[in-house]
């Protein structure tokens, strides 16, 4: 699979490193806001061995028309920013490019758009993009619908300098139907996130628990989104959408 990135920044890097090491993906270039790395090889750049992968470009390089017309990819995975499938969007969609964006939040217009994109390709958006927060949620889900009766309580950590309520702590709670007020926060030092889970029983207490413990962890969801996301047909997706099937177990 020949894939596209958007956004170079602490979790981009991440998320190229992880495309960069994966036998089956071949990480064709990766846009950037800045110009001070274009041209530049990422395996060179992230001190990979690798000498037939991946580019820099600068996101004002390029027309979007151009970029995807010289330099073809089957799906882009997005890290950048709120604004930047506004750019690509159109031009993906209509080549059948599979969309795989993380992006934390979207104004409700922006949504909406993706899902219009979602008739042409398959798309697919997730604000914590990790298989294992997503697991969590989809087992919390599960759970509450075992037990309806338990008392929920959600805590998210992060480094100190975070200053609004995790977004992956917010889509909990509407998936579990709690109010905002179930979730406390934690700030301390460097944390990159931690999301837990309490359902206390009368008589028994159950804790899920998800920590990323390097950015490296958002890579490993993307690539697994975007290989998931060849056999599919158009339409927009979901990371549960994805893992629903491994919970058939017979």
């Amino acid at each position: 699979m020949r894939v596209g990135l958007f956004g170079f920044g602490k979790a981009g890097k991440a998320v190229a490193t992880i495309l960069l090491q994966s036998p089956d993906v071949h990480l064709c270039w990766v846009v950037r806001k800045s110009n001070v790395l274009q041209h530049r090889s990422v395996p060179e750049f992230l001190g990979i061995v690798d000498e037939e992968q991946g580019v820099i470009f600068s996101k004002d390089e390029w027309p979007v028309q151009q970029l995807l017309d010289e330099h073809p990819v089957d799906a882009i995975i997005d890290f950048s920013s709120a604004e930047a499938v506004l750019a690509y969007g159109a031009e993906a969609a209509k080549r059948e490019v599979t969309i795989v964006t993380a992006i934390s939040a979207y104004p409700p217009e922006t949504v909406d758009f993706i899902k219009n994109l979602s008739r042409q390709t398959a798309a697919l958006w997730s604000p914590n993009i990790t298989i294992g927060v997503n697991f969590m949620i989809l087992a919390g889900k599960i759970l509450k619908s075992i037990a309806p009766y338990t008392d929920i309580e959600i805590i998210e950590e992060h480094f100190k300098t975070k200053k609004e309520v995790s977004g992956t702590a917010r889509i909990i709670a509407e998936t579990l139907s709690l109010d905002e007020m179930s979730i406390k926060s934690v700030r301390a030092g460097g944390i990159i996130g931690k999301h837990e889970i309490i359902f206390g029983f009368p008589y028994q207490t159950v804790r899920l628990i998800h920590e990323s413990i390097t950015r490296e962890a958002f890579g490993n969801g993307a690539l697994f989104a975007a290989l998931s996301l060849m056999d599919r047909g158009k339409g927009l997706y979901s990371m549960e959408d994805l893992l629903i099937p491994y919970f058939n177990l017979r």
